[in-house]
């Protein structure tokens, strides 16, 4: 109580399509009832695929809905990934920092990490093919828009070297994209998915669209890398929850997504304006960090001597939650780094946080 949160990777629940989504829940119970309250396909139901399928399509290669399964967010969709494909012992590339969900996601798997670290255009190629050579990874993992935790957005130039050295290697790419919808400025990019084709595994979900509750998320995959994971997913659940899908796929057949996604787009937008004043204006001037041009975070470089966990206490003290970087580095790095959420607080909520996290930070910096 009172502390304001920049902490977690949630979107703002004042902005959920309450309205609609109650609408949505009652056409579903009146037109589809016992259907929607009735077991399903593992791969998630058909229309809603199709809508994926399209979807998708517009962005590059084209696929159909037997590309598609639909998972419990895009969270299941590291998991069934992990299942898939990786064994003990395994080498995974990464992303320095990375989604510290895949971490763990693939940390069951009791696998290695060869993390490559980045610039403002992305992850390092250079590095990216040393480590290749070295330890041939099962699989490159990338968030390349709006990446989590770092806001960086791979440059169209990085991303098809990327995909040139999954094809020289012959290594799967696994696209993590839960916030490529939420750019707010600069050029849209093409998805990996949409340059390298088979050689890369999406992963997308509705969960920052329009509501993380839901659950639904979904895999894009080669026909043959497909049937596995349903298997897989078979094996796990069944399939993901009926209901929940039958409600996506009512708010997107009546066109609710796009005018939805433009107003948190303004929302999210506005609030990261305010951030970065706040932050020019309060912070010490020896911290910096990366303008993003969408998501949902800004990523704070403190000066190397300083810990951001042996700050979090003290922070949290003052009225202000942030996550510490270093769990985002699987290398152990990263200790002075955190990472802060632009959108889950009110304008003026975020200047007070800033305001609070200054005091803190102009003790140790």
């Amino acid at each position: 109580p009172g502390v304001i949160n920049f902490a977690g990777g949630l979107p703002a629940p004042e902005l959920f399509p309450i309205d609609q989504i109650r609408e949505c829940v009652d056409a579903v119970l009146t037109n589809s009832g016992p259907a929607s309250l009735q077991y399903s396909l593992t791969q998630g139901i058909l229309p809603l695929r199709e809508y994926i399928a399209e979807h998708v399509s517009k962005k590059g290669l084209p696929v159909t809905a037997e590309n598609i399964t639909i998972t419990t967010g895009s969270q299941q969709g590291l998991d069934l990934v992990g299942r898939a494909f990786l064994e003990p012992g395994d080498y995974v590339l990464t992303e320095l920092p990375t989604y510290l969900g895949a971490l763990q996601a693939f940390n069951f798997y009791q696998v290695i990490y060869c993390p490559v670290t980045m610039d403002d255009h992305g992850i390092r190629v250079d590095q990216a093919e040393e480590k290749i050579k070295q330890f041939k990874p099962k699989f490159i993992y990338l968030v390349p828009n709006f990446q989590n935790p770092s806001g960086i957005t791979m440059s169209l130039e990085r991303r098809q070297k990327v995909i040139d050295l999954a094809f020289k290697y012959h290594i799967p790419i696994v696209d993590d994209n839960p916030y490529g919808e939420l750019r707010f400025s600069g050029k849209a990019m093409p998805s990996l998915r949409g340059i390298g084709g088979d050689a890369v595994i999406g992963l997308g979900t509705f969960s920052k669209l329009i509501s993380p509750g839901l659950r639904v998320g979904w895999v894009v995959a080669p026909i043959a890398c497909s049937k596995i994971i349903e298997r897989v997913k078979q094996a796990t659940d069944l399939h993901s929850a009926t209901f929940p899908q039958y409600v996506i796929y009512e708010f997107l057949k009546r066109g609710y997504l796009e005018p939805h996604i433009e107003k948190i787009k303004v929302a999210y937008a506005h609030r990261l304006g305010v951030m970065e004043s706040a932050m020019r204006e309060y912070f010490p001037k020896n911290v910096t960090w990366p303008h993003p041009e969408g998501g949902l975070f800004l990523w704070l470089q403190l000066p190397e001597h300083v810990s951001a966990m042996k700050m979090l206490n003290e922070s949290i003290d003052a009225g202000v939650a942030f996550v510490p970087g270093q769990p985002f580095h699987p290398d152990g790095s990263g200790a002075n780094t955190m990472r802060l959420n632009f959108a889950n607080a009110t304008p003026e909520g975020i200047v007070e946080g800033i305001k609070r996290l200054s005091v803190v930070l102009k003790k140790y910096c």
